[in-house]
C-alpha cells in the first residue's frame, strides 16, 4: 500500500477509534440495555452505537471497502468471513480492502461497571495487516501501528519487553465464551502457567492484553476460540513493536487460527512448552 493511501487510512481509523472512544465514555455511567448472544456473551446498546459511528467515518472517505465487523451490519452477520466489495473509482487497479471492527472489546466488563474495555480497528490489504488501531477511552490510550512502520502509544515509540525468564514474567490471558465445555484444558494451561510465571493477569479485553504485550506491561498473552475482530489490531501493533505471535502449538498464526500465543518473544518457546495438554 502506497504511503499516501496508509496516511489516509491511518487518519480515518485513528478518527473512528477516537469518536467511538468517546460513545463508550460518554455511556459509560448510564443504565444499559443488554441482550445476550450467548449464554455469556452480551451486547450492549453501545456496541451497536460505536460500531454505526466506526462504519459512517469509514464510509465517508472509503465507500467501496469492506467491513468485517463484530456485531450485524449491512453485509450480513459479523461473525461471518467476508470478501471486500469494490474498491472506490479513484484506485485504477484496487486490491481487496477490508476493515476489521471491534467496536467494543470487554462487553461484560463495560455492562459491569469493569474500566477495561476499548476500540479495535484494522485494515487489511489483500489479506495483509497494514493498519492498526486500539483505543482505550478511559485512560485516553490509543496504541497504533502501520505495517513496517512501528508501534506507538499515543504518538511514542513502544516495544516489547526484554524479560527473559518466566519467573520474572507477567502473564494476561482470557477466557473464551465456551468456556464450559472446555473448562478442563482452559484451566489445566492457567494452573500451569500460574505455577511458573511471576503473575497472571485475566482483565476481560483480548485487544488491550495484546496491546499491554505490544508496549512491555505484560510479557505474553494466550487464549482460544477467539474472532477476528479481536485480534487484527493487536496483531500488526505486536508485530511492529518486536513481538511474536502464533498457535499455542508454535504454528504460524492468521486472524481465523483457534488459539494464539503473544509474547515478547524471549518468552515464547517457554510459554508453548506450558500450554501443551
Amino acid at each position: 500500500m502506497d504511503k499516501e493511501l496508509l496516511d489516509r487510512v491511518a487518519a480515518v481509523g485513528r478518527q473512528a477509534a477516537l469518536a467511538a472512544g468517546a460513545v463508550l465514555r460518554q455511556n459509560y455511567y448510564k443504565p444499559h440495555r443488554i441482550t445476550l448472544k450467548g449464554v455469556i456473551d452480551p451486547v450492549t446498546e453501545t456496541d451497536i452505537q460505536s460500531q454505526e459511528m466506526i462504519t459512517a467515518l469509514i464510509r465517508q472517505t472509503f465507500p467501496g471497502h469492506g467491513l468485517l465487523a463484530e456485531e450485524t451490519t449491512e453485509e450480513g452477520q459479523g461473525e461471518q468471513p467476508r470478501p471486500a466489495v469494490s474498491a472506490p473509482a479513484w484506485e485504477e487497479d484496487p486490491p481487496a480492502y477490508r476493515w476489521i471492527i471491534d467496536p467494543l472489546d470487554g462487553t461484560v466488563n463495560f455492562a459491569h461497571g469493569f474500566p477495561a474495555f476499548c476500540v479495535s480497528i484494522a485494515l487489511e490489504a489483500e489479506g495483509t495487516l497494514q493498519y492498526g488501531v486500539i483505543y482505550d477511552p478511559l485512560r485516553d490510550e490509543l496504541f497504533e501501528a502501520r505495517k513496517g512502520g512501528g508501534a506507538y502509544l499515543n504518538g511514542q515509540p513502544i516495544s516489547v519487553s526484554k524479560t527473559a525468564r518466566l519467573d520474572r514474567a507477567l502473564l494476561a490471558t482470557g477466557f473464551p465464551y465456551d468456556i464450559r465445555e472446555r473448562l478442563p484444558e482452559t484451566l489445566g494451561r492457567l494452573g500451569r502457567l500460574l505455577g511458573v510465571a511471576q503473575g497472571v493477569r485475566r482483565a476481560g479485553s483480548a485487544a488491550l492484553d495484546m496491546a499491554y504485550v505490544a508496549c512491555g506491561r505484560c510479557d505474553g498473552f494466550w487464549e482460544e476460540n477467539l474472532k477476528p475482530w479481536d485480534t487484527a489490531a493487536g496483531l500488526l501493533i505486536i508485530i511492529e513493536a518486536g513481538g511474536r505471535i502464533t498457535t499455542f502449538s508454535g504454528g504460524d498464526y492468521d486472524i481465523y487460527a483457534a488459539n494464539i500465543l503473544a509474547s515478547n518473544g524471549s518468552l515464547h518457546m517457554a510459554i508453548i512448552e506450558e500450554l501443551k495438554f
